[in-house]
C-alpha cells in the first residue's frame, strides 16, 4: 500500500471515530433553536477538498491536504512522511480553504519550513499587533474568498482577535475584497489557478472574471462571533528575522 493511500485510510478511520463522539461540536443550541456551526458550509465535505487538492498537487508538488487536526499547520516532507502536508482543523471546510490559500502564496523557500517559517501570535493582540496581522492576512484571505466563491460557500473574513483590542473588521473586509478584485484583474499564480479550476469544475461554478462581488457573500467575523468552527484566520504573522523571502 503506498503512503498516500495509507494516509487517506487513516483519515477515514479518524473521521468515523469522531462521528461516534457524543460531544458533537458543530451543532449549538441557542435561545431554544438548534444552529449548525458551519451553516452553508455543512453541506460541503472537506473530504472532497482533500481529493481535489491531492489530485492537483500530490504528484506535481509532492504535497497533500490532511484534515482531522486540532490545529492547522504546514509540515514539509521528512523521515516520517515523504509528502509535504497542508494540515487543516478537524473537518472544517473553511479551515481547509484557508490553509490551501497560505500554501498557494508561499514560495519555494517558505515551503521548506514548518508553517512556512511563520510564528503564531495568539488571540489578545493589541491594536498595533492586530494591524500587522491584518496586513499579512489580506492576501491569504483574498485567495480564500476566491476559493469560497468557486466552491459556492459563504466567506467570512477573520480578524482572529476576539479577546484583543476592538478594531474595525469592515476596513479589513474592504481590504480583502479589494485584494481579490486586483487578483482577478491581474491573474492568479499557477497553483492558485489550478486549484480554482478544479473547484469550478467540481462545483459547477463560473470563473471569477468580470464579476461584482456581493457583500452578502462576505460576512465579517464580528457579525458571526457565535459560529464556532467557521472562522478561518490562524493568527500567523511573518517572522522577518529569518531572512527568507516569500
Amino acid at each position: 500500500m503506498n503512503q498516500l493511500r495509507h494516509i487517506e485510510l487513516q483519515q477515514a478511520q479518524m473521521q468515523g471515530a469522531r462521528m461516534k463522539d457524543a460531544h458533537v461540536q458543530d451543532v449549538h443550541v441557542q435561545n431554544g433553536h438548534m444552529q449548525n456551526g458551519h451553516m452553508q458550509n455543512a453541506t460541503k465535505k472537506a473530504d472532497d477538498l482533500i481529493k481535489l487538492f491531492n489530485q492537483c498537487f500530490a504528484k506535481t508538488e509532492n504535497t497533500i491536504l490532511v484534515g482531522n487536526s486540532e490545529e492547522p499547520i504546514y509540515l514539509p516532507a521528512d523521515d516520517s512522511c515523504s509528502f509535504n502536508q497542508v494540515v487543516f482543523t478537524r473537518d472544517y471546510f473553511s479551515s481547509a480553504l484557508h490553509e490551501i490559500s497560505h500554501w498557494c502564496i508561499a514560495g519555494v523557500e517558505r515551503r521548506k519550513q514548518v508553517d512556512y517559517g511563520y510564528w503564531y501570535l495568539p488571540d489578545g493582540r493589541d491594536a498595533k499587533q492586530q494591524a500587522n496581522f491584518e496586513a499579512v492576512e489580506v492576501k491569504p484571505q483574498a485567495l480564500e474568498y476566491a476559493f469560497s466563491l468557486a466552491a459556492n460557500i459563504k466567506f467570512r473574513v477573520s480578524i482572529d482577535n476576539l479577546q484583543g483590542e476592538e478594531t474595525c473588521s469592515k476596513n479589513f473586509e474592504s481590504a480583502v475584497e479589494s485584494q481579490l478584485l486586483q487578483l482577478i484583474d491581474t491573474g492568479f499564480n499557477a497553483r492558485t489557478k489550478r486549484f480554482l479550476d478544479a473547484l469550478h469544475h467540481f462545483y459547477h461554478t463560473k470563473a471569477l472574471s468580470n464579476i461584482n462581488l456581493s457583500r452578502t457573500q462576505c460576512l465579517s467575523e464580528t457579525d458571526s462571533r457565535n459560529l464556532e468552527g467557521c472562522f478561518s484566520g490562524d493568527g500567523r504573522l511573518e517572522n522577518n528575522t529569518n531572512g527568507v523571502a516569500l
